[in-house]
């Protein structure tokens, strides 16, 4: 097996081992569908719903309680992993060229995916294209290049966003930009001094040859829950302002 689908098994695996556990997991997974329920399923009854780069499916069984839900990842492999979750609607393609015509979906949820691919500006025009009048697009992504690390390279992200980018990104595809917050702001006083010094060894000593991400480690259950707890008190502020720093950022767009 080439290394780089080393990486990308040993990262999908890790995923798929800690969904349900990690408190980054679940911090994030309350608020991204706080902010669906608020900024995208509101008004829509039944919408067809797209997740693009689904992985092993964490998302698609929560996003059926929503509307239908078609699930869409580059790694046939893992689809088979989906279909074993009770997942249909599966397809294995690029997002570059969503196997769906023009106008069909109501709404489109890139979690943490346009950062693996190399041309983002190309899927986000395929989103524009497959969504229909009056559609949302829910996407999030890490956020500073300054940042990137050695868990970005075994993740294999391409690059890491601010806020403007983001949002020239989402104009440039004739997406209309409808909420860009930052979040994961609470533990970046923790994440951020972490990361730097982990950083400044990396550039000392040559990058570790090792295949972990920041998501390896496992908290014992009271610290992972208090991390858990800190990462989802962002939800009520979230719904009312945009966090102007944050570890990621959150983009919902409109058609």
């Amino acid at each position: 097996m080439a290394r780089d689908q080393l990486m990308e098994e040993t990262v999908y695996r890790q995923f798929h081992e800690l969904e349900d556990y990690h408190f980054w997991f679940k911090g994030r997974r309350r608020i991204f569908f706080r902010l669906l329920e608020d900024f995208v399923f509101a008004g829509k009854e039944n919408p067809l719903i797209l997740e693009i780069g689904c992985g092993a499916g964490g998302f698609l069984g929560p996003l059926q309680e929503y509307g239908r839900v078609i699930g869409l990842d580059i790694a046939h492999e893992w689809m088979k992993v989906c279909a074993g979750r009770g997942c249909d609607g599966l397809f294995t393609a690029s997002g570059y060229a969503l196997p769906f015509r023009d106008e069909t979906i109501d709404v489109v949820c890139l979690f943490d995916t346009i950062e693996h691919i190399p041309d983002d500006r190309q899927v986000l025009r395929e989103v524009r294209r497959v969504l229909r009048p009056g559609g949302r697009l829910f996407i999030s992504v890490p956020a500073y290049q300054f940042l990137y690390s050695q868990n970005d390279r075994v993740a294999r992200h391409i690059r890491r966003y601010t806020r403007g980018q983001l949002q020239r990104k989402l104009v440039e595809a004739e997406l209309e930009p409808l909420k860009l917050t930052y979040f994961n702001a609470f533990l970046l006083p923790l994440i951020l001094p972490a990361l730097l010094i982990k950083k400044a060894k990396e550039w000392l000593i040559s990058p570790p040859d090792d295949q972990t991400t920041n998501l390896t480690h496992r908290f014992i259950p009271p610290v992972n829950y208090t991390f858990e707890r800190i990462f989802s008190a962002e939800t009520p502020l979230l719904r009312r302002i945009d966090f102007p720093f944050g570890h990621s950022l959150i983009g919902i767009a409109g058609k």
